[in-house]
């Protein structure tokens, strides 16, 4: 069962040095080829900010009763609405919030997406669009998940470059 309403407020959230910790997922997949096959490509999905002016991928607080995983992996389901495997951290940067104007702690880890829910805590909120990664550096507004991004990409076409026979499960991805 999937718990459809967003959690809120900022009272139980983390904070380290004063400045409030933010956790977030890049949601990828691989993309499926017309006649049906997995390809070698992967997309990202992007969703668009509360008002609808900005894309972004999701995050949000850490709460002091879930672990950075868990806190990814919820901020995923209630923004974006897709459930998945969040995997090892991508990286932690610190940054201003363009409305607060205080700094925060922002952790970003990648997630395949296993299922894209139909119905979602923050569907009337917001739109989620699945990009090329090319596309998806270009729209996104923040600087600091432009690079989270890169870090991904990074990340992966790495894992693209082994040998098969080191392990024959892995995918053979490009990032483009």
């Amino acid at each position: 069962m999937v718990c459809l309403v967003s959690r809120t407020g900022r009272q139980s959230q983390r904070y380290n040095k004063g400045r409030r910790q933010v956790v977030g997922c890049i949601p990828y997949r691989l993309k499926i080829s017309s006649d049906g096959t997995i390809s070698d490509e992967f997309e990202v999905l992007v969703i668009s900010s509360q008002k609808g002016h900005a894309l972004m991928f999701p995050k949000g607080g850490w709460e002091l009763d879930e672990s950075v995983e868990e806190a990814a992996s919820r901020e995923s389901l209630e923004e974006a609405g897709v459930v998945g495997n969040v995997e090892r951290q991508l990286g932690k940067w610190d940054f201003l919030s363009k409305s607060k104007g205080t700094f925060y702690e922002g952790l970003m880890f990648p997630m395949l997406v296993k299922e894209e829910l139909e119905l979602w805590p923050e569907q009337h909120l917001r739109q989620r669009i699945w990009m090329k990664v090319d596309e998806a550096r270009d729209a996104c507004r923040d600087w600091w998940m432009k690079e989270a991004l890169d870090v991904l990409v990074q990340r992966l076409s790495l894992l693209s470059l082994k040998p098969m026979e080191e392990d024959e499960n892995l995918p053979l991805i490009s990032i483009y």
